[in-house]
């Protein structure tokens, strides 16, 4: 007794070559499977770099950096607003060429040969950090806030602390002239 088998067609994926393939391969040619992996691969490499978020243009707020800042302190409009203001006035004291700049959605930030120290309002303080701070002299122990970095560090304003003027302006000066003597990066001036 005989059996008799039926050839099952060659299925897409299985490993079997079709005869367009066979006749390919011994015409020295590449498989469409080759062709598909060139293309994909061409195509990758052909892409266009995806978009960035588009920024806001410069051009829809024409305010300066020290209108923002002004306009920061008298939104506050309690204790905050009149210690950012004093910590403002003593930098422009200590450092008369002082660029201001307005960075990172609100912050203000003052630099001289590089950025040296910037102020933020929170719901109980200002903090006042330095760039350079763990490089600072500080005889008076003003720092009180970031203590164990190895970069920044900063003085926590709560309501009702005395600002020591003397010992702070002594800071900022420190911070001056480590911009001038080290290679502090370079900030790129207000953005607007």
């Amino acid at each position: 007794m005989a059996t008799t088998t039926t050839a099952k067609p060659a299925r897409k994926g299985t490993g079997a070559t079709s005869a367009r393939q066979a006749s390919r391969k011994a015409a020295g040619g590449t498989t469409t499977k080759a062709v598909a992996t060139k293309t994909a691969k061409k195509t990758a490499v052909n892409r266009p770099a995806p978009r960035k978020a588009v920024a806001k243009s410069k051009t829809t707020d024409a305010r300066t950096a020290s209108q923002r800042i002004d306009e920061k302190i008298a939104s506050l409009g309690d204790w905050r607003g009149e210690r950012l203001a004093q910590l403002r006035a003593l930098i422009h004291a200590v450092d008369p060429r002082v660029v201001e700049e307005w960075k990172w959605m609100g912050t203000p930030v003052w630099s001289h040969d590089g950025m040296y120290a910037l102020a933020n309002p929170h719901k109980d303080k200002v903090k006042l950090t330095f760039f350079h701070g763990a490089q600072l002299p500080d005889p008076k122990r003003l720092f009180n806030a970031g203590l164990d970095g190895g970069k920044w560090r900063a003085i926590d304003f709560r309501e009702g602390d005395k600002v020591d003027t003397v010992a702070l302006k002594a800071l900022l000066r420190a911070a001056i002239a480590y911009n001038a003597t080290h290679a502090v990066a370079k900030s790129r001036g207000s953005r607007a």
